[in-house]
Parts: structure tokens; C-alpha cells; sequence
């Protein structure tokens, strides 16, 4: 079993979290074509015991926490984070559905200005008084760290977020934040295939902070055909998925994997994780 962690020291949750992004629509971009899908999927969560949501602003722009409202409010036993700090307007959006584009550029606006009103958005969408976990969703090179990072902490002591949590950040930006205010969780990429993180994920454990890995499914090279990562899943009649997730379960006590999918299949063969167990051996193979 992959067992709790108690983000902040308070809010405790099962170490395999969601990730809500892939519930909106094409490029995380308006509503999916199927709404019911979207509201069974967190549903279907919820049955199986994930009680950890993750979310931001930026995914519809908007949609993604309107869903997550819809199909759990008012979230008895779920700890729902949302980040702020991106824009996406009109401009983005549209640019998103041109044929061919793959993607298009999210601005990041850091001011303490903007993310009070973000903060103000998502606390009337998700239908709550406080947020349990508002993150930074990335550092904006236009503000200086210090203010985006001090807005946090206001709001925390407003009482509209209970703790603040980074993404996308560096040890020494931890640092810096945590000079400023107590922090909960970083959620920066980091999986079997991207281990560029390291450094960061052992100053959380270091401290104590939750360390939400997202792209958790990516194991890289290593799961090539014939590779590691695929002996190891047929050993354990196992998926290739399943076994980056336990590896990140297996490799840190402060790791909260939040895998997304639109997919209640898939979300079921995430939520197996949990109970596969790699052995010394694999572990070695894999690395870490």
C-alpha cells in the first residue's frame, strides 16, 4: 500500500493523487465534448479512494475547477489544490484550436495584483471559503519572486488559502519562498524518464514538503521495447504506467504522484498502482 502523507502536516491524503488537467477539453483548451465522461471520471476517483485533486485556473481556461465543483463539491475527505499565476485569455484560447497548432503560449503573471484576483476566481468557482492548497503555478520572470510568493502568504493569513505550495521551481527558489512563508508541496516534472528534479525533490524530503511529481508517467528510454521498464511490467502482469507509478511511490516517502486521464479505465489501471510492489532488485534497475 502506498499509505498517507499529511500535506502541511495537516491535511492528510493517500499518496496517488489526480490530476484534473486531461479533463477539459483538446490542448486543455474550453469543455470536452463529453461533460458526463468528465464528472464520472473525478467520481469514479473519489470511489477508489483518491482523495487528493489537483487543478489550476489555466485549464480550459477556467473549466477544469468548474468540473471538479460540479462532481464533488462540497469535497467531504478531498484536499483540492489549485494553482494560479498563468493567464490564458481569449487570445490563447483561440490560438489553441487553429488546425495544426500544437500549442500556444500561457503567459505567466506573478503580481501580487493578479493572483488575488485569481485567487478570488477559483475560490467562487470551486463554491469555498479557503482553498486547501493555492500554488504558484510558475515563477514570472517580470515580477520578483519574493512579491508572487509574499501575495501567498497574505492570502494565506487572509485565511483564503490554508497553505501555499510552488511548481516548476528550483532548490534555491524553495529556499527563498521558505524564508518567506511556510510551504506545503512543490509540483515540478519528474518521472522515470525526466529525473532533472532531483536535487529538488530531496530538499522536500529534507523538510518534509509533499512533492507532487506531474507527467508521472513518463518513463523515457527506459521503456523502450524490450526495456526495463517493460520486463519489470510483465513480470507483475503489470502496465508500463503502473510501474513508473510505483516507482515513485516506492522511491520517496514525500512523493504524491497526481496521474490524469479522461479515462475511467485508466484511471482504474492508475489507482492499481498502489498495491504493485517492485522488488530491491527492480528498484536498483530502474534507479534512483
Amino acid at each position: 500500500m502506498a499509505g498517507t502523507f499529511l500535506i502541511g502536516g495537516e491535511l492528510e491524503v493517500h499518496r496517488l493523487g489526480f490530476g484534473c488537467m486531461r479533463l477539459a477539453g483538446p490542448r486543455v483548451t474550453g469543455w470536452p465534448q463529453d461533460r458526463e465522461n468528465s464528472i464520472a471520471v473525478l467520481r469514479r476517483a473519489r470511489e477508489l479512494g483518491v482523495d487528493f485533486l489537483d487543478t489550476a485556473d489555466a485549464y480550459g481556461p477556467e473549466v477544469n475547477e468548474l468540473q471538479v465543483a460540479e462532481a464533488l463539491h462540497p469535497y467531504d475527505g478531498i484536499t483540492v489544490a489549485t494553482k494560479g499565476g498563468l493567464r490564458r485569455g481569449k487570445l490563447q484560447t483561440l490560438l489553441r484550436r487553429l488546425p495544426g497548432r500544437r500549442s500556444a503560449p500561457w503567459p505567466r503573471d506573478g503580481s501580487p495584483a493578479y493572483l488575488k484576483r485569481a485567487c478570488a476566481a477559483s475560490l467562487r468557482r470551486l463554491r469555498v471559503e479557503a482553498i486547501d492548497l493555492y500554488q504558484l503555478h510558475r515563477p514570472d520572470p517580470k515580477t520578483p519572486f519574493s512579491e508572487s510568493v509574499g501575495a501567498l502568504r497574505e492570502l494565506k493569513e487572509e485565511g483564503k488559502i490554508r497553505h501555499v505550495g510552488l511548481s516548476n521551481v528550483s532548490v534555491a527558489q524553495l529556499e527563498e519562498a521558505r524564508r518567506i512563508v511556510e510551504i506545503a508541496s512543490v509540483q515540478n516534472e519528474y518521472n522515470l524518464g525526466n529525473r532533472a528534479s532531483e536535487d529538488v525533490l530531496e530538499a522536500c524530503e529534507r523538510e518534509g514538503i509533499a512533492f507532487l511529481p506531474w507527467y508521472p508517467l513518463d518513463a523515457g528510454e527506459l521503456a523502450r521495447p524490450g526495456g526495463p521498464v517493460e520486463k519489470i511490467a510483465d513480470a507483475h502482469e503489470a502496465t508500463v504506467a503502473q510501474v513508473a507509478l510505483a516507482w515513485l511511490l516506492q522511491g520517496s516517502t514525500v512523493t504524491i504522484p497526481i496521474p490524469g486521464t479522461s479515462s475511467v479505465q485508466h484511471l482504474e489501471e492508475n489507482v492499481a498502482a498502489r498495491e504493485l510492489r517492485l522488488t530491491d532488485a527492480e528498484l536498483a534497475l530502474l534507479g534512483r
